[in-house]
């Protein structure tokens, strides 16, 4: 183990004495928010330094066993038990190393997942459709809450642009790499020569706000409407201006939901989609001023980047982030994305393991 992770570690053991030492003092327990933060971290440096224990016991155990092969009569024994601690020491290592990479603070919000129409008309209208079947499917696997935000309906079927807002456990972790261009390849229903066409759409994965972070808004800077709901939502829905548009005048993003009867919850909901987006907005510019000193495999998210083709007449899913290609097209579709999602963390996961060893290196 180098120093550093050494030293990083050790200092884990530390703050570990100061959490259990804050959670013991009465001022604390008396915040029950600041005591469930306490808690959270308690209970994740506490797992951390568990295995570090367990990586300096095997430490001892080593030196003890290579001590004993001098001794004839235990040399067996010895060699038995070296091979099974450097085992165990490369386990824990990266399973330390692991533990020890940059978190991201919005992995645990929810999310919400806004698909759109690119190039290729109706039938980027009817990919989008079948984009958002196949998250919601998955999302059903998973045991996910979602909810229908708005929608924008294509004439032919599927959607212009769809928000879906998913409600669960590290929802924005599972799903934040999906951000992207995502570019269908199939014979249309609206191609009668039976042509293979090629269109896209564009996924955008973007962390829930906190409502205290939607006050935080000047209502100077906000252009708010009502309008009439338009599209399928049964006939109570059209007879009131219950719909409603927020557009944030500074930046021109717009946010609108008509899906409930209510105005004042359209209202909420727009409000929320709209900090979304514009939270949205300043992850990718940092992302991209970063990207500008250091290129990152996967997680860029930056809407024009085509991530991943779906090839229909070869039943082909290619991620180009990560050179995945998957030949269960039609499964996948059905909202089997545990394998693709798996991918994209691993590869995310070696990438930060890679900059954080060059960098104890260059420590």
């Amino acid at each position: 183990m180098k120093d550093t992770l050494r030293h990083s570690l050790e200092r884990l053991v530390m703050r570990l004495a100061e959490l259990d030492a804050s959670l013991a003092d009465p001022q604390v327990a008396s915040d029950m928010k600041r005591y469930r933060a306490l808690s959270r971290e308690q209970a994740e440096v506490a797992g951390v330094v568990d295995r570090f224990r367990q990586y300096e016991q095997r430490e001892r155990d080593l030196a003890a066993a290579r001590e004993m092969l001098d001794d004839p009569e235990m040399a067996d024994m010895a060699r038995e038990e070296i091979g099974g601690a450097e085992a165990d020491l490369e386990r824990l290592l990266t399973e330390l190393q692991t533990a020890l990479l940059p978190r991201d603070p919005d992995d645990e919000r929810n999310a919400f997942l806004e698909i759109r129409a690119g190039t290729g008309g109706d039938e980027s209208a009817l990919f989008a459709g079948d984009l958002a079947r196949m998250y919601l499917r998955w999302c059903e696997r998973q045991g996910l809450r979602t909810e229908l935000m708005s929608e924008s309906e294509s004439e032919l079927g599927g959607y212009k642009e769809v928000v879906i807002r998913v409600e669960g456990e590290r929802v924005y972790e599972r799903l934040k790499f999906e951000s992207g261009g995502h570019r269908v390849q199939r014979v249309p229903v609206t191609e009668s020569q039976g042509r293979i066409h090629t269109s896209a759409c564009t996924v955008a994965v973007m962390a829930e706000p906190d409502e205290a972070e939607e006050v935080q808004l000047n209502p100077a800077d906000l252009r708010i409407d009502t309008f009439r709901a338009s599209g399928a939502g049964g006939q109570h829905i059209n007879k009131t201006d219950s719909a409603i548009r927020i557009t944030h005048l500074p930046t021109g993003i717009v946010a609108e939901c008509q899906d409930d009867r209510s105005q004042h919850r359209n209202k909420a909901k727009a409000m929320s989609v709209l900090v979304a987006r514009l939270r949205d907005k300043d992850r990718n510019e940092r992302a991209a001023k970063e990207a500008a000193t250091r290129k990152s495999l996967v997680g860029s998210g930056d809407r024009s980047d085509r991530i991943r083709t779906y090839n229909f007449p070869q039943g082909r899913l290619t991620d180009h982030r990560i050179n995945l290609t998957l030949y269960k097209l039609g499964a996948v579709m059905d909202g089997d994305l545990d394998d693709v999602i798996a991918a994209l963390q691993a590869a995310r996961a070696a990438e930060q393991l890679a900059a954080l060893e060059s960098g104890v290196h260059g420590g």
